[in-house]
């Protein structure tokens, strides 16, 4: 059997991927299993040895030139969205379409009004291949890195080794996702650990002025780092304080022990680490109007409430999960 698994973007989801695509490869004999995403989320799947082999998406053309003469026996769709499909018409195989629940996170969004199943994401792309009899093994996600992406910490800073530091994701792909910096100095102000914080170039400034603030145990790595680079970091990490982000997802995937913040996404929509370390947490910033919006988005009326998580929760859950 030839299978087609896409998932375009982004980092978080994909990595949410991991369970269907070891699932598949493990329990189907013989399985030529194909993953099909843009070509700026590469290193996210680069490593992983349940795939026979990866496309990138750029135009439907080369969809039909290149994908079509495959002859795939079955798409897996866990995206489902105008672009796939469009792929899947091109293609004409029979496939199988990850259910997003958009119409209640739009209710839940806008009227506050919580429809969604109260069921991860990953249960819910393991519904998609229900029909092939593949069940979830329970072994949650999967993340892969190359020998050349594992940092040598070290080279950052003498006094840190592995298992005795913080990685602090600043960091988050809209506003309403990303915890206010005054409150992460005042945090760190209060720990005696060491923390690196990541993030990418966005985070650059951000991470420069918190970690001036806290020079002595403060490190800023933001936009240093590339993607497996950055999961290497966390790898190495004795704890992960992180908002909703694709890094978080990694973490999980690690067994690490995660505290997530949220605000403008909530842990209702699904997405929350999926079988993490046991002790990890999940902290909460709610107002009336949470959500915010499906991607984190803050508007005019409905700001996000990641500041409404009180520095006492987050120094709290340091010091247990520490």
């Amino acid at each position: 059997m030839k299978i087609l698994l896409i998932r375009l973007s982004s980092i978080g989801d994909i990595v949410l991927c991991s369970p269907v695509i070891r699932c598949l490869k493990t329990q189907i004999p013989d399985l030529e299993l194909h993953f099909l995403c843009k070509e700026n989320f590469k290193a996210v799947v680069a490593h992983n040895p349940y795939i026979d082999r990866i496309h990138y998406f750029e135009n439907y053309k080369k969809i039909k030139s290149e994908l079509k003469p495959l002859q795939f026996d079955q798409v897996i769709d866990l995206h489902n969205n105008q672009r796939t499909y469009i792929i899947k018409k091109i293609l004409r195989v029979p496939s199988y379409s990850f259910d997003k629940q958009n119409i209640q996170k739009w209710i839940y969004c806008n009227f506050k009004i919580n429809l969604m199943r109260k069921v991860h994401i990953v249960e819910r792309y393991m519904e998609t291949i229900k029909h092939l009899r593949v069940k979830n093994d329970n072994k949650g996600l999967d993340y892969f890195i190359a020998e050349s992406d594992k940092v040598d910490l070290n080279k950052i800073d003498p006094e840190i080794k592995t298992d005795n530091y913080i990685a602090w994701v600043i960091g988050g792909q809209h506003k309403g996702k990303i915890y206010p910096s005054e409150k992460i100095i005042s945090i760190a102000k209060q720990l005696k650990q060491k923390i690196l914080l990541l993030g990418g170039p966005d985070d650059v400034a951000m991470g420069k002025d918190i970690a001036e603030k806290n020079a002595h145990h403060v490190i800023n790595t933001c936009g240093q780092f590339s993607l497996n680079q950055s999961a290497s970091i966390i790898q190495q990490s004795r704890l992960i304080i992180t908002n909703d982000t694709g890094l978080m997802h990694i973490a999980a995937a690690f067994k690490k022990k995660v505290i997530s913040l949220w605000g403008g996404t909530v842990p209702e929509f699904g997405m929350y680490p999926y079988m993490p370390h046991p002790d990890s947490k999940i902290l909460v910033g709610r107002s009336f109007l949470s959500p915010s919006s499906k991607l984190g988005k803050p508007t005019l009326f409905n700001p996000s409430p990641m500041d409404k998580i009180p520095e006492s929760e987050v120094l709290k859950a340091v010091e247990e999960l520490w």
